[in-house]
């Protein structure tokens, strides 16, 4: 295979090396293989991934693929599947798996999800776990190690790097404000926008907001009249409300819940979560 400009990923390149995988064990009945789905951006890339897959000699089944996020939840209640291989990016745009892993862990909530990344970047793996990943996955990362990594997240572990755990929890630690996102999750507010919104929901007057952005009041009046247009709010209580009932209800704002208790518990016995070096 021929590096360099061509897009297809190295790793899946790189197979018939998969002997040495270790004994990680699937929780699965015995001779049952991993049931998996593949979500990639074009066709040929779900392809490769399932040839590749196929030819591991790993106990792995792909029962179905996809390339737009509408059509994940149909290809899951056809296709029963215990792992969901999902790109950041698909066909639909950029990110769009991101809001197809909320949908998923939604509505099946017992199949693991890995998300498929380009690069690891910070913003990208955080946003990954908290719209609910099992596991990230880069590219970049050796086709053998994306089997274990499957049987890992089918064993009910995290796969993730240490260094992109502590960028999760560092985000955890700092509670990071969150993007207010519509139902297609495009972002409605500019990066500016959302943060005159948290002061506001922190309670700082028009007059300490100028001050603490540099922006005359008048500035952060027409802000705040555009804001009331993008979220149909009216007053700054009502601004307020709706950002306090986000950050308590919504599920991407939980940082992945059931993530962060499995952390917890799992670092509480002093274990590892992943297989995976740093």
């Amino acid at each position: 295979m021929v590096e360099g400009r061509c897009s297809i990923p190295r790793w899946l390149g790189r197979m018939g090396s998969e002997r040495n995988l270790g004994d990680l064990p699937m929780k699965k009945s015995p001779g049952k293989p991993a049931r998996v789905f593949i979500a990639d951006s074009s066709s040929m890339g779900c392809q490769l991934m399932v040839r590749a897959l196929q030819q591991s000699r790993q106990p792995i089944k792909v029962v179905g693929s996809a390339t737009e996020s509408m059509e994940i939840p149909k290809g899951l209640g056809e296709n029963p599947s215990d792992v969901a291989i999902i790109s950041a990016d698909l066909r639909d745009g950029p990110s769009a798996g991101l809001c197809a892993v909320r949908e998923t862990r939604h509505s099946y909530p017992h199949i693991r999800i890995i998300v498929l990344v380009d690069s690891p970047e910070r913003s990208l793996i955080v946003e990954a776990f908290r719209a609910g990943a099992d596991g990230v996955f880069s590219r970049s990362e050796p086709f053998e190690m994306l089997c274990k990594c499957i049987r890992a997240v089918c064993a009910g572990q995290i796969w993730a790097r240490s260094d992109q755990l502590r960028f999760v929890i560092d985000a955890m630690a700092k509670n990071e404000p969150q993007p207010i996102k519509g139902t297609n999750g495009t972002k409605l507010l500019t990066k500016r926008e959302e943060e005159l919104v948290h002061l506001v929901a922190e309670g700082l007057t028009n007059r300490d907001i100028s001050r603490q952005l540099s922006l005359t009041e008048h500035t952060v009046r027409n802000y705040l009249f555009r804001i009331f247009n993008k979220l149909g709010t009216s007053n700054r209580l009502e601004l307020a409300l709706y950002v306090i009932k986000r950050r308590g209800t919504e599920p991407s704002t939980d940082l992945g819940g059931e993530l962060f208790s499995k952390l917890a518990a799992e670092v509480g016995e002093g274990r590892l979560l992943r297989e995976h070096p740093s």
